[in-house]
């Protein structure tokens, strides 16, 4: 599998079109517009979240994660094949794709929870939760810090496990756009029993919900890829079918509708 900018600009396309064809022949909120509210400024953010920054970011922070770790190691009188716990490349390919999988998507469920507590990061956040229609291009409206967050996250880990090839990565990468699409999309579907162990549309509208109760203010559902880490740390939440429950957050009529002001918005806040 050759990777470059085509095949990931293929491989997006080619996964949106899929979901939105799913969204029109299995709607679950039937009066929704295929066009739904905000699609092209989703539309937009997708493609400039995936190229322009999420990949740009990707490597950058690789770079500089990684150089970090070597120089705070090295004052501690350590080195980086010394922090390494195990080499996983040693492992066979799906154990290897597993543990990479499953590793990756705890660490990212633990940094959602982080951007949700800390009013610092949930003004970053916000960006993504002024969705009002949910549909698949939400999936990739977020703020350019996120991944700068995300991404600084990861990285510890992946020196602990050692180093992955670019088809690992990239078929992960991948999976993880597939289940985050169809999580925002407008769906009828939960998977029946693997709902217990993958995110779904029907448990991902709660995470978007405006009005929780009190003892679930901070939110709920923060599954990327998997619920299970919900499940398991006791934050889940469906009380019922959220087909028609308001999503956003509280204030979010004041919050900026275009691009560039939702990319300033945090950056405006004490």
């Amino acid at each position: 599998m050759e990777l470059n900018w085509e095949n990931y600009f293929y491989g997006l396309i080619i996964i949106s079109l899929v979901v939105w064809c799913l969204e029109i022949i299995f709607p679950w909120r039937k009066n929704q517009s295929f066009f739904r509210k905000d699609f092209w400024l989703d539309t937009f953010y997708m493609f400039f979240n995936f190229f322009l920054l999420n990949l740009i970011v990707l490597i950058a922070l690789s770079n500089s994660a990684e150089q970090l770790l070597k120089d705070f190691l090295e004052i501690i009188g350590l080195s980086i094949d010394s922090f390494q716990i195990f080499d996983i490349n040693t492992f066979p390919l799906w154990l290897r794709l597993m543990a990479f999988f499953m590793i990756i998507d705890f660490v990212q469920w633990f940094t959602h929870t982080l951007l949700h507590k800390y009013t610092f990061l949930w003004n970053f956040h916000k960006v993504h939760h002024s969705v009002k229609e949910m549909g698949f291009a939400a999936h990739l409206r977020y703020h350019w810090m996120e991944p700068v967050v995300y991404n600084s996250m990861k990285y510890i880990p992946l020196a602990i496990m050692g180093g992955f090839t670019a088809q690992d990565v990239a078929l992960v990468h991948f999976f993880n756009i597939t289940i985050g699409h169809l999580n925002h999309a407008n769906i009828n579907w939960d998977y029946g029993f693997l709902k217990y162990f993958l995110n779904n549309p029907k448990m991902h509208i709660w995470h978007h919900a405006k009005n929780l109760p009190e003892d679930r203010k901070n939110g709920v559902n923060f599954g990327i890829t998997l619920s299970i880490w919900d499940y398991i740390f006791k934050t889940n939440y469906i009380p019922y079918s959220g087909r028609d429950i308001e999503i956003g957050f509280k204030g979010d009529e004041k919050f900026p509708k275009s691009f560039l002001k939702q990319e300033m918005y945090p950056l405006s806040k004490k």
